[in-house]
């Protein structure tokens, strides 16, 4: 079988799609795979060969339409902006999909640009698989202290407003691949078309949500490669020279004024009496001074390092939500943007930590956030859901399963296709 994989935004939208491409390429098959220019060495580390697609999603994250946008009160304003922000470089990205879904039996798609890798399946008459990271169709779920029927009628809204984003890109897309006009969300499209939309992270942590989609859209758990880095070993070190530290860390999200934060964590964590690690990412901390009780490195492994620590806080990314649970760590999500204030949200609901938006976050408050979930009672449920959380290997294997048992219906509804 051929599969192709089209995977924009972070290193936390791309892992998920590499690790599934990985396992289908061990299983015998060939996989191509699309992924936006700052981060085709990381896919090329892991064993795929990627082709360029897209904007550079780094430099996306610094412009103000992403660490602003909730500040736009004038709806018009907000369609202007983000349409221009979301559709950049969606001609070029529909030119180099379709050529390099050419002969392929399936392609599969992260949650940022669906709608360009839609079109091209339905041009080349294809299986659309899709992965999600968090619960982003319509759903009666995710903030549980609403009604259900409110919370699907905003979760609607919002992709309605997507739709009018995209809409003139998405149009020209389909017009250039010979496709009649589109007359609706996605949402609805993908259902219409009957796309397998996996769900990506344990369904533990939306209580109720797996009973509503039913087969729909089946979860696998989190997908993540859990790969060492370099600085392991140092690190590990360091930790067994005195208390189990707490880890601090933001992922691809840009840091304000990185000396600022380490004094205010560093400062916190004096007051409890705690060491810090503090994982600065894609921040600049070179210039940062750091003591024996605060170390700074620019990456670790989730994986190796999370067990170690007394707790984590970090963005609220969904990568390293999962990586802090099935550690068993208590956490404080310090969010910036995007869905992070979801998986805010499902960690305060699980009672396995706290949240509060990083912009917001003061010496007083942080010292405050991590007194409460270094308590026995965040520490103990922690460990509980733990023990419940999926592994990534198992979750990459399903997602394998579940993609080839797609091409194989393909094939049987239409005994013209046969898979390659």
């Amino acid at each position: 079988m051929k599969f192709v994989l089209a995977a924009h935004g972070t290193r936390g939208d791309v892992e998920p799609c590499a690790a599934v491409g990985l396992e289908l390429k061990q299983r015998g098959h060939e996989v191509r795979m699309a992924a936006p220019p700052n981060l085709l060495g990381f896919v090329e580390s892991v064993g795929l060969a990627p082709v360029a697609y897209g904007p550079d999603s780094a430099e996306q994250l610094n412009e103000d339409f992403f660490r602003k946008f909730w500040r736009i009160q004038n709806p018009i304003n907000l369609i202007r902006t983000g349409q221009e922000y979301i559709t950049r470089g969606w001609a070029e990205m529909g030119t180099t999909l379709t050529a390099l879904a050419d002969d392929a039996d399936l392609i599969l798609t992260g949650m940022i640009y669906q709608e360009v890798a839609a079109n091209v399946a339905e041009y080349h008459g294809i299986p659309l698989s899709s992965l999600h990271y968090f619960p982003v169709r319509p759903n009666g779920h995710v903030v549980p202290i609403l009604p259900s029927p409110l919370i699907r009628s905003a979760m609607s809204a919002i992709w309605w407003l997507h739709w009018r984003m995209t809409k003139e890109a998405e149009d020209t897309q389909r017009r250039e691949l010979g496709l009649p006009e589109a007359t609706g969300p996605s949402p609805r499209r993908f259902t219409e078309r009957g796309a397998l939309e996996i769900q990506a992270y344990d369904e533990i942590c939306f209580p109720g949500l797996a009973a509503e989609w039913g087969s729909r859209r089946p979860f696998v758990g989190p997908l993540t490669l859990e790969l060492s880095t370099d600085a392991d070993d140092e690190v590990m070190s360091w930790i067994a020279t005195g208390k189990p530290p707490i880890y601090f860390g933001f992922g691809s999200m840009p840091v304000e004024s990185p000396r600022e934060k380490v004094a205010m964590i560093s400062a916190a964590c004096a007051q409890l009496g705690e060491r810090a690690l503090i994982c600065w990412g894609a921040g600049d901390f070179t210039d940062v001074p750091q003591t024996a009780d605060v170390k700074l490195v620019s990456t670790v492994s989730h994986a190796a390092i999370f067990p170690a620590c007394r707790a984590v806080v970090h963005h609220g990314g969904a990568g390293t939500t999962a990586a802090g649970m099935r550690a068993g760590a208590p956490t404080l999500i310090l969010w910036v943007g995007a869905e992070q204030p979801i998986w805010a949200a499902a960690v305060a609901r699980l009672k396995v930590g706290l949240a509060q938006r990083f912009s917001t976050a003061t010496e007083k408050s942080l010292t405050a956030g991590l007194r409460r979930i270094l308590d026995p009672q965040y520490v103990s449920r922690a460990r509980e859901i733990a023990s419940r959380m999926s592994r990534p290997a198992d979750a990459a294997g399903e997602a394998a399963d579940l993609l080839e048992a797609t091409v194989r219906r393909e094939v049987t509804a239409d005994p013209t296709h046969s898979a390659r």
